[in-house]
């Protein structure tokens, strides 16, 4: 069991920068991928971004390529997404999630464990 806890969130101006964190507890935090996922009103839940247990893979999606950045710390059992030049189209609750592979994966489906989700908005 790995119990996930987002912080960071609130409202930018358009051209500003957040840092999301994800606090895991729970089992082994670097045996998980980590990915961070975004739910904008009234739209379906997407992928942001992912990183490999080791840290050295990351991957993102087109949207944020080039403006958003993950890390993870293992031995502080964190993920982080750094998220700089946000735009109004960023706006959402941002979740960060678990799975346990060591392979990348794009899709809902295959992360476990999730947070609670943090909101983000970005005002024009």
């Amino acid at each position: 069991q790995v119990q996930l806890v987002e912080s960071g969130g609130g409202l930018v101006q358009a051209g500003g920068s957040l840092s999301l964190s994800c606090a895991a507890s729970g089992r082994t935090f670097s045996s998980y991928t980590m990915g961070w996922f975004r739910q904008a009103p009234g739209k379906e839940r997407e992928f942001v971004a992912c990183i490999r247990r080791s840290g050295g893979n990351t991957y993102y999606s087109n949207s944020v390529k080039g403006r958003f950045t993950i890390s993870r710390d293992n031995a502080k059992n964190t993920v982080y997404l750094q998220m700089n030049s946000l735009k109004p189209e960023d706006t959402a609750v941002y979740y960060c999630a678990a799975r346990d592979s060591n392979w990348a994966s794009f899709e809902l489906k295959d992360y476990t464990y999730w947070g609670q989700g943090t909101q983000v908005t970005v005002s024009s």
